[in-house]
């Protein structure tokens, strides 16, 4: 068998460990990128969020709306025009930087779930 050679030195190897550690503790959670990908898709209430992530508690999704918050990965909107009052988490700018990451994080598992249920 042919031995793989290392795709990183091992000064590039940790610099990619941090960064992805960094990636991870902002990111990682069990729902935030769902909150993210489905804020991103249109979804801006409280309790639509909560109908489109299944399985979220709503104590939960609060909690992580705040979290992504100060992450500026959201921003949460009161539009007090309106009755009742209406609270709305919209995508910000910086948001937008996860399109690529979101894309290929999809396209890996749709590729690893084809590959898995092949073997079966």
């Amino acid at each position: 068998m042919k031995e793989l050679k290392p795709v990183y030195t091992e000064v590039r190897c940790s610099q990619h460990l941090s960064a992805t550690e960094d990636a991870l503790y902002v990111l990682g959670g069990k729902w935030t990128l769902r909150i993210v990908i489905a804020v991103m898709s249109g979804h801006r209430r409280f309790n639509d969020l909560q109908r489109t992530i299944k399985g979220i508690s709503a104590r939960v999704l609060s909690s992580e709306l705040k979290d992504l918050e100060l992450n500026e990965l959201v921003k949460r909107v009161v539009l007090t025009d309106q009755k009742p009052v209406v609270t709305e988490y919209v995508p910000t700018e910086y948001t937008r930087t996860l399109k690529e990451v979101i894309a290929a994080l999809a396209e890996w598992g749709e590729r690893h779930k084809r590959k898995i249920t092949k073997r079966e």
